[in-house]
C-alpha cells in the first residue's frame, strides 16, 4: 500500500522557521522525483519544490528561493522542506508528491497534507 505521510505543520510567527517531513512507504522511493506542493484557501496548489531521485538537484518556485530548502534521505524514504524566514503568505496546506515517468505513463502520489500557518 503506497502511502505519504506528511508532519511538522502547524503555527508559527513571521519570521519563524518549520520542517516538514514526509514518509514515504509502498513502492520504491528512490525511483521517485519529489516535490512539495502546497495550497492556500481559494488558490490553486502550487509547486513549492522538487527534488532529484538521488537529491543531486533541486529547484524551487520564486517566492521560497532563499528561505526554504528541500532534502531527501533514500536510505530512511523521507523527504523534508525545512522552511525559514516564513511568511503570512506562506500560510496554506502542504502537500508531498512523489512521480516517476516511466514510457511515458506516470506513477503519481500524494500525501494527505499538512497545514502550516504564520500569523502573529
Amino acid at each position: 500500500q503506497v502511502q505519504l505521510v506528511e508532519s511538522g505543520g502547524g503555527l508559527v510567527q513571521p519570521g519563524g522557521s518549520l520542517r516538514l517531513s514526509c514518509a514515504a512507504s509502498g513502492f520504491t522511493f528512490s525511483m521517485y522525483t519529489m516535490s512539495w506542493y502546497r495550497q492556500a484557501p481559494g488558490k490553486e496548489r502550487e509547486l513549492v519544490a522538487i527534488i532529484t531521485t538521488t537529491g543531486g538537484s533541486t529547484n524551487y518556485a520564486d517566492s521560497v528561493k532563499g528561505r526554504f530548502t528541500m532534502s531527501r534521505d533514500n536510505t530512511k524514504n523521507m523527504v523534508y522542506l525545512q522552511m525559514n524566514s516564513l511568511k503570512p503568505e506562506d500560510t496554506a496546506v502542504y502537500y508531498c508528491n512523489a512521480v516517476r515517468w516511466v514510457n511515458l505513463s506516470a506513477s503519481n502520489y500524494w500525501g494527505q497534507g499538512t497545514q502550516v500557518t504564520v500569523s502573529s
